[in-house]
């Protein structure tokens, strides 16, 4: 599939000494814009066939997290309030009105907190099988697990501490052969899983730093859990949830969003972890018509 599209921005925008990558394309005024936000070992460029499509419609943005895509990566702390502020401050300075804010997996648990925080600069928020933590359940929502598997996990988490440990993991998981294997674990529209693909992530892991990023995610402090993002929280809320992803209980987590912010639109497609890339054609339209029916 050709996932090419019309960009009529390709920039780079300099926030707290660091460069941001975006894209942005179509120009309308009257619905809210849409910015894009992608997840863990992404960027813009997991977008491309939802940019084409609602740019029919609405004025899109997508953005590089710091630390991933094209944009910097500086050795600092990553987590959510770093991302938080860098994209209130996007919307502040460069789409300069409400924003409906659109993420997948962590980009999703971004999109949170942004509205949890500035109210004023969002207009609505969509999650694509967003990630992170509730208080009472673990951070993906996945079935309990057995006292060996716990054991399992928490001796993990603590290799995952070692540099050498992370150093290890980070050369592994960066092999093509790797990431192909894991977007076909992660994927229900396995064509979807190109070398067009596979390349767009491999490449921001080669950059000077991408080591300090990978390591610092894993040894950040967690950020506010799911539910205290979401009783501060009074936006418009879209959740599209592929029941095929392997690395999160959909029907579990929805649950969870429904117990927290009863007032949510959801929907459950035949997808995987990343349904806007795995099935765009399912995903597109219900954004459009959520977006369109916010006025």
């Amino acid at each position: 599939m050709n996932t090419t599209f019309n960009i009529e921005t390709s920039a780079y925008w300099t926030w707290r000494e660091q460069k941001i990558y975006y894209v942005h394309a179509g120009d309308n005024l009257t619905s809210p814009p849409l910015l894009l936000i992608h997840g863990f070992g992404a960027s813009t460029d997991h977008w491309a066939k939802n940019i084409a499509e609602l740019s029919r419609d609405f004025e899109v943005w997508a953005i590089d997290l710091l630390g991933f895509g094209r944009s910097a990566k500086p050795d600092w702390q990553y987590g959510g309030d770093l991302w938080q502020e860098q994209l209130h401050d996007f919307i502040k300075e460069i789409i300069k009105r409400p924003t409906v804010l659109a993420g997948n997996s962590i980009g999703g648990y971004a999109c949170l907190t942004v509205a949890a925080a500035y109210p004023d600069s969002v207009a609505g928020v969509i999650l694509l099988n967003s990630a992170g933590a509730f208080t009472d359940t673990n951070p993906l929502g996945v079935r309990k697990i057995s006292p060996s598997q716990k054991f399992l996990r928490d001796q993990s988490q603590n290799l995952l501490k070692q540099s050498w440990a992370v150093n290890l993991l980070f050369q592994f998981v960066k092999q093509r052969s790797q990431i192909r294997k894991t977007l076909l674990k992660v994927y229900v529209n396995k064509s979807a899983v190109t070398d067009e693909l596979i390349a767009n992530i491999q490449r921001p892991a080669n950059d000077k730093g991408a080591i300090d990023v990978f390591r610092s995610v894993f040894s950040s402090p967690q950020g506010k859990k799911v539910d205290e993002l979401l009783q501060t929280m009074n936006s418009p809320l879209l959740a599209i949830w592929g029941e095929a992803d392997p690395w999160m209980s959909p029907q579990v987590r929805g649950a969870k969003f429904r117990e927290y912010y009863p007032a949510l639109t959801e929907y459950y497609i035949n997808s995987g972890h990343c349904p806007h890339d795995d099935s765009p054609e399912l995903v597109n339209p219900l954004i459009r018509d959520w977006v369109r029916a916010l006025g």
